[in-house]
């Protein structure tokens, strides 16, 4: 028994760390919180980017599936569409073109002319009227911090078109280019004007 205590106990009244090894323990302890705190200051600074980039990306998603949308129930382009200037008679559900107040299910839907400027090349407005009035409607801004005022693009030609494509472009936080995304959609009659 006692061969076992002295093997398993080590040499006898010996127990506890020397100074040198605690010392050694303590440097140790002191670099690994250090690598930790610095990691995690990092974290919490750059957080805050972080989430305004990925704000950003989904205000643009939302944005765009909204144009989409509407393009998907346009009727036909406008005149004049360029890159940055998009006007297009589409099927809205409300009371009145410009109006908050839906319609009520059992009613049809109505034409009104929805126009998307997004000229000023940072911010994009879109403005809804009845196209048969003089009213010209009301202009509000959808989106704001777009790089490029070159958003639409249109085939077979802007004057023809059947289909509108969209590019909202970010710039990017991180160096050169930009962020972009992108969709588009077919107006809904463009097998019938064909």
């Amino acid at each position: 028994m006692t061969w076992l205590r002295q093997r398993l106990g080590g040499a006898g009244d010996e127990a506890g760390l020397t100074l040198v090894e605690l010392l050694v323990a303590a440097a140790m302890s002191v670099v690994l919180v250090g690598a930790a705190g610095s990691m995690m200051i990092s974290a919490v600074q750059t957080q805050p980017e972080i989430s305004k980039r990925s704000q950003d990306v989904s205000s643009a998603r939302w944005i765009l599936e909204r144009m989409t949308r509407e393009i998907r129930n346009g009727i036909a382009v406008e005149p004049g569409a360029t890159g940055s200037v998009v006007s297009f008679t589409a099927y809205v559900r409300r009371a009145a073109c410009g109006s908050g107040t839906p319609l009520p299910p059992e009613s049809s839907a109505i034409e009104c002319e929805i126009t998307y400027d997004c000229s000023s090349g940072t911010s994009c407005t879109r403005e809804e009227a009845d196209p048969d009035s003089a009213f010209a409607g009301t202009s509000r801004t959808i989106f704001t911090g777009i790089a490029s005022s070159e958003v639409f693009n249109f085939s077979p030609s802007p004057s023809e078109a059947t289909f509108i494509g969209v590019t909202l472009r970010f710039p990017n936080p991180e160096g050169d280019g930009f962020l972009t995304v992108s969709d588009g959609a077919s107006l809904r009659t463009a097998d019938v004007l064909n």
